[in-house]
């Protein structure tokens, strides 16, 4: 269909997104420079996407359960569920429900069931991988590198008290696990090829609702994140450890 032809090209995006550091080149006198490699350990085990949060702390127990409230049951949520089952009344999808008010209910509330279920499967899997789920905004300036921050962060969590970025497995899995849900109050002709399709759109969905907090309303975790942005080139911030 038409409408769904922008969703076909931004799944290429969040997957092409690539932060990649710059190379820091100095020159020191020889003796200085043979003290220092033998200062020096073996080879950084850094990871591949240092954090663009300044001072990053892990969220206590009681800020997760905050955080997982706001994206399940916040604004967003519901903002997600209604425009989606705007698109799904225009397209008559699926044609058992009807059209009209009671209809176009029928599917805001399909949609927020999906939403629940897809948050929830996220910070769940998330607890048990040791990673934070929550969305944090960059501290990069620009509108593109942060929009590239926001689909990345799509695919990828925090881990570990440095806050350092990982691909997530709840945060692409998560999506298609809600969709997989709804197939049970959808008409019976609804299979498992028709879930994965709508996981598709469910994952497309996340990524704009990244980009919402990006750029309206960050959620809780804004109030015990750093506040702040970075100069530094690339769109993420430097580390200082």
């Amino acid at each position: 269909m038409k409408k769904y032809r922008l969703a076909y090209l931004l799944i290429p995006i969040i997957s092409v997104a690539v932060i990649s550091p710059k190379a820091m080149a100095q020159t020191a006198p020889a003796a200085e420079l043979s003290s220092t490699v033998t200062a020096v350990g073996p080879p950084s085990s850094r990871p591949l996407y240092p954090s663009p949060i300044l001072a990053y702390t892990p969220p206590t127990e009681k800020e997760k359960l905050r955080l997982f409230a706001f994206d399940a049951f916040g604004p967003y949520a519901f903002a997600k569920a209604a425009v989606a089952a705007g698109f799904q009344q225009d397209s008559n999808s699926p044609p058992e429900w009807g059209s009209g008010w009671g209809a176009y209910g029928e599917r805001v509330a399909s949609n927020f069931g999906v939403q629940v279920v897809t948050t929830a499967s996220s910070y769940g899997m998330a607890e048990i991988l040791h990673e934070d789920a929550a969305y944090y905004r960059c501290e990069c300036t620009g509108l593109f590198p942060r929009i590239r921050h926001a689909l990345i962060s799509t695919l990828t969590a925090r881990r570990g008290d440095d806050g350092h970025r990982v691909f997530s497995i709840p945060g692409l899995v998560s999506p298609y696990a809600g969709s997989m849900t709804a197939l049970a109050w959808y008409p019976r002709r609804f299979g498992v090829k028709d879930g994965f399709r709508m996981g598709n759109y469910n994952l497309l969905t996340q990524a704009a609702g990244n980009v919402a907090m990006e750029f309206i309303y960050g959620g809780p975790h804004t109030m015990f994140s750093h506040v702040g942005r970075s100069n530094s080139p690339g769109g993420t911030a430097a580390q200082d450890h």
